[in-house]
């Protein structure tokens, strides 16, 4: 997606140790029209796979999870990382690690929120080593659901996510997939 790639050029910040900060249009602060037109491309992407549902974990991902879902005319469910105390009914659970974070984290949904039957589109803000989009892809599968989609608004090709998806047999979409973060400079794929 040209706009998001011209995007990540001209505000992203890369960081020692692979890092891309975009927390300035992304996941931090939210350039809604930007998040709008990401969940328009994904609703594209995914127009043929009878979405039910979108389902993404927080924080990060809502923003975008919320246009798609909007574009699709579908409900919004968003993985937790913490138990509330207020959460008494029955939950799907998995343990997920975070690349940037580098700490494990226990993503939950409620199980009314996540029904059998149903066909689940994942959408997350990034994709390194693939732990939040198997560990959603696991939570949907446990409800008895099918894994249609996975949308990645950025994907670091360089690393392991992308082919453990596609390993895993699921339709996998990246709106910027990243070739390198050498030298403080974006080389996207799609220039390789």
């Amino acid at each position: 997606m040209k706009l998001l790639e011209e995007r990540i050029k001209r505000d992203g910040i890369v960081l020692p140790g692979n890092v891309l900060k975009v927390d300035s249009f992304l996941n931090h602060q939210i350039d809604p029209e930007l998040s709008q037109a990401m969940g328009r491309e994904f609703a594209r992407l995914f127009a043929d796979a009878h979405i039910d549902r979108v389902l993404t974990i927080e924080a990060s991902g809502i923003a975008i999870g919320v246009m798609t879902a909007l574009e699709m005319h579908v409900p919004l469910v968003f993985a937790r990382k913490k138990k509330s105390a207020l959460i008494n009914e029955p939950i799907y659970t998995h343990q997920v690690y975070s690349y940037t974070k580098k700490e494990y984290s226990d993503v939950l949904v409620l199980q009314k929120f996540l029904p059998a039957g149903e066909n689940i589109l994942i959408i997350d803000d990034f994709l390194a080593n693939g732990e939040a989009a198997l560990g959603l892809a696991k939570l949907v599968e446990e409800a008895g659901s099918k894994v249609a989609g996975i949308g990645i608004a950025i994907e670091k090709a360089f690393q392991p996510g992308h082919q453990r998806l596609l390993d895993k047999g699921y339709h996998l979409e990246a709106l910027a997939s990243i070739a390198s973060l050498v030298d403080g400079q974006v080389r996207f794929v799609a220039e390789d």
